[in-house]
């Protein structure tokens, strides 16, 4: 029998929030002014409005979101009665990318308060120590570096959750592991595990294992690689999305010092036009409710925090004249402080999936059965995907090529710098040289996973219901992009240009990636479910045949980041380590868009994380405390890279020995693998 946590979903009682206002009940200005009520807005403003000599606004431009608390509130709804697509999410769509057959791809964000929270696939997935150190020491010499090490980011996030364990029915099947100390316990977020499992999830690590991909025993605690179930943001006593909203603002009693607006767009910062010798000074947020429709304005006592995301957040403040000059002006923006990164940095998490008609239930197949039906909400909707894996460069290429594909990488970075980055100025030139520096020397040769492989039982548009797919997702791309503006109008979308594929190690991981992916579906225990490939096929065989398919099926896992990235001015940052703009008094960035590089994780558990810390920060320097980095000790330079030793030395399938030689390329390119190549 499958393990079923008996409490029914049918009945919700949802509470419409106290501090939701409409526009008539707007103050003439507050404090804080956070625009994006979105994951790490709605944290910041219940954190600030715990002080009660605060007043604090949201301008979210999304509805509140009550209207369609069933397709938000029940976690199968992410698959089964998406939002994606309607006017609850942005519907962005990038530009045409070449590498890709010059496919748009859309990228999803949740419109709604809330933001991409409400609307997600729920991972709850840290990223590793090693990462979260990296970021610290790429901001070594600036004041507040150390808030960002993995001691101070850890505790944040543990701060924002409260932890409960898979029922022991549960943790058997899925072969659960987890380690309490790397939780918390009074948080407003709840991490937990779905209510029901499926048996093919139990089969997950035991196969990944015959690979030689070892399973964690602890993925929250700072070496999230290997093999495991992972953390979902579920509410168990009621089985229902744990989100930003529900989480941090629903369960607050009436505040008269927080306000929230709904379909409230920020369309500009306002400065005043007394420019101090510590930057420019906001003193309104002016915002509309639509396209056409009257602006108005809104003071600024303190701050205004910008928590738009990846997106939102460089559209912001280009249209408030902080960006590139050049962009500025191209669309018609006057340049009130000349800030090239913003926009710049965009890097995001590609990926595509093996598909494999199965014997075994799956979600799909459940949900379409009389398991479930009349609308009525059962158990079963509590299960989402969750089985996971971060395979490190060992996993992927075999032991001896992970340090050859590094030595490439490095060697082809100045001949390369100028054409793989979308500016030709020197600063973000100079932070794109660092980012890739780091990420091929603290990375490649590293634990840290370089591919996420997913386990998705929740149907397949080639498979159908009774099919399984195996996702492959790049983690650590040295393809950047970036957002930038065309008009003068904020309610006109930005320009989005990830570039995908535009470094060649990009495809060739990926690459490895999918075939393994391929291979867990015809390994033990899985593969005893397995029909039959759907997708790519049997036509696909060689790496000339992956590299014709993969294009053309490549997607996103909707995780754009470091558009606003947090480092020295020098080097094209936007924000220091107080989250401060450069050039600015008075305006922060709050959000994914701060991060200078990818995480081998999901984005919301880390963000999280990174609102609580911002809340601290600030919170401090109005209360006169000392700010909350001040007692951390660990000197921000990352930690030693991890050994590589091949973790399935140990296992039946030969996995210790699979080396590649040169990836099979054998193209006479050697150790010139990236050295011909025109970008």
């Amino acid at each position: 029998m499958l393990a079923v946590a008996c409490l029914a979903l049918a009945g919700f009682v949802f509470h419409a929030s106290a501090n939701i206002i409409t526009p008539d009940q707007l103050a003439p200005a507050y404090d804080f002014v956070i625009s994006g009520g979105g994951l790490a807005g709605l944290v910041l403003a219940s954190r600030l409005s715990e002080d009660g000599n605060t007043t604090v606004l949201v301008l979210e431009a999304g509805d509140t979101g009550d209207a369609v608390r069933t397709s938000i509130d029940i976690p199968g709804n992410a698959y089964y009665s998406s939002l994606l697509g309607t006017s609850y999410d942005w519907n962005y769509q990038t530009v045409p990318q070449p590498n890709l057959q010059n496919r748009q791809l859309p990228w999803a964000r949740g419109k709604v308060l809330g933001g991409s929270s409400a609307v997600n696939g729920m991972y709850l997935v840290r990223p590793s120590q090693l990462e979260v150190d990296t970021i610290a020491g790429l901001n070594q010499n600036q004041t507040g570096s150390t808030a960002w090490t993995w001691e101070s980011l850890f505790a944040a996030m543990k701060k924002s959750e409260t932890f409960t364990p898979p029922s022991s029915d549960i943790q058997q099947q899925g072969g659960i592991q987890y380690n309490l100390a790397s939780h918390g316990t009074s948080g407003p977020l709840h991490y937990s595990y779905p209510g029901y499992i499926l048996p093919v999830v139990g089969n997950w690590t035991a196969t990944l294992e015959w690979i030689g991909i070892d399973s964690s025993p602890d993925p929250n605690g700072g070496a999230g690689w290997g093999g495991f179930i992972a953390t979902s943001s579920i509410n168990p006593a009621n089985w229902t999305r744990s989100y930003s909203r529900s989480a941090y603002i629903d369960p607050l009693p009436f505040r008269a010092n927080l306000a929230i607006l709904p379909n409230a767009t920020a369309t500009r910062l306002i400065f005043s036009s007394d420019t101090s010798s510590s930057g420019l000074n906001v003193t309104a947020v002016e915002w509309s409710s639509a396209r056409g429709q009257q602006r108005a304005t809104v003071g600024v006592r303190k701050e205004a925090i910008l928590s738009g995301g990846a997106i939102g957040t460089p559209h912001l403040l280009m249209h408030s004249g902080i960006g590139p000059a050049d962009v500025l002006n191209a669309a018609g923006v006057s340049v009130n402080y000349a800030l090239p990164g913003v926009g710049q940095h965009l890097q995001d998490h590609v990926s595509s999936q093996v598909v494999f008609k199965t014997t075994a239930e799956t979600a799909a197949s459940i949900k379409g059965s009389s398991q479930t039906s009349g609308g009525v909400s059962t158990p079963f909707l509590s299960f989402i995907n969750s089985a996971i894996a971060y395979a490190n460069s060992t996993d992927l290429f075999g032991l001896d090529f992970p340090a050859q594909f590094e030595q490439e990488i490095l060697a082809n970075l100045s001949a390369n710098v100028g054409t793989l980055v979308p500016s030709q100025d020197t600063t973000v030139l100079e932070g794109y040289k660092a980012i890739y520096a780091t990420t091929a020397e603290k990375f490649m040769t590293s634990q840290v996973g370089q591919v996420e492989l997913l386990l998705s039982l929740t149907g397949t548009a080639n498979g159908g219901d009774n099919s399984i797919a195996i996702q492959a997702a790049l983690q650590h791309p040295f393809s950047h992009g970036r957002i930038y503006i065309n008009t003068s109008d904020p309610f006109d979308y930005p320009v989005i240009d990830p570039q995908y594929f535009s470094h060649p190690a990009d495809a060739l991981t990926l690459r490895e990636g999918l075939k393994l992916a391929r291979k867990l579906g015809q390994t033990q225990p899985l593969n005893a479910s397995i029909l039959s490939e759907v997708s790519p096929g049997a036509s696909v065989v060689s790496d000339a045949d992956w590299d014709a398919w993969i294009p053309g099926t490549v997607g996103t896992e909707f995780h754009p980041s470091c558009t606003c990235a947090m480092l020295p001015l020098s080097q094209g940052g936007v924000v220091d380590p107080n989250l401060k703009v450069y050039g600015t008094a008075n305006v922060r960035v709050v959000d994914a868009s701060v991060y200078p590089i990818q995480f081998a994780a999901h984005l919301q558990a880390p963000t999280y994380g990174l609102a609580e810390l911002a809340a601290s920060i600030i919170r401090a320097q109005y209360n006169g405390l000392p700010p909350p980095y001040a007692s951390i000790t660990t000197t921000p330079t990352g930690v030693p890279v991890p050994s590589t030793t091949a973790v399935g030395a140990k296992n039946g399938n030969g996995a210790a020995g699979k080396g590649k030689g040169s990836l099979g390329l054998g193209l006479g390119l050697g150790l010139g693998l990236l050295a011909g190549v025109v970008w």
